[in-house]
């Protein structure tokens, strides 16, 4: 596996190796050794699998306090555009945002530091997406960031005149300014 920093401190885009031929195709989606070597000791704890339509906006989430949660994300059928943001005051890259093309073709992971909030925008008619977690989900410690904060500024690649599917819970979010952070 091949890893490749991102714009956001602590956060990692790995390119496994894929082995395919005429059969398929073979890869190695986790490696605790790997990410050992990277510096992230990750013990994942619990996943998830959800799956959505074109336009579906999930996030930005993420988990509160001692609940907060590093994440192992990853597309396993068709294409999302997946961003995290800093939310780790301490951090050098605190406040900033970082987006990736994720897609079922390239089989990309990216990883997800506890302390970002996480989400992603459906590009293909429909997307199957992972996740390893390494805390357990807590409804009382969930949180939300608002996915369209001017104070942030994400670039979602929405096309002109389209509005994303996005949940009531999102809609209500947290602005940047509101939301809990990290020390």
């Amino acid at each position: 596996m091949t890893s490749y920093p991102t714009k956001i401190d602590g956060a990692f885009l790995l390119r496994p190796r894929v082995f395919g031929d005429a059969r398929g195709f073979f890869l190695e989606s986790w490696n605790k050794e790997t990410f050992a070597k990277l510096g992230i000791g990750a013990d994942f704890v619990q996943d998830n699998h959800s799956r959505s339509s074109k336009y579906v906006l999930r996030g930005l989430h993420y988990q509160s306090g001692s609940a907060a949660q590093g994440k192992l994300v990853w597309v396993t059928s068709g294409t999302v555009f997946d961003v995290l943001v800093d939310l780790r005051e301490s951090s050098p890259t605190f406040s900033n945002w970082d987006g990736y093309m994720l897609t079922s073709e390239a089989h990309e992971r990216l990883w997800v530091p506890p302390g970002c909030a996480h989400g992603f925008l459906v590009l293909s008619e429909l997307a199957d997406f992972h996740y390893k977690c390494t805390n357990t989900y807590r409804p009382e410690t969930e949180r939300a960031l608002l996915w369209n904060d001017p104070a942030i500024g994400i670039e979602w690649p929405l096309p002109v005149g389209i509005e994303p599917l996005v949940s009531p819970k999102d809609v209500e979010a947290a602005s940047f300014a509101e939301c809990e952070k990290y020390a």
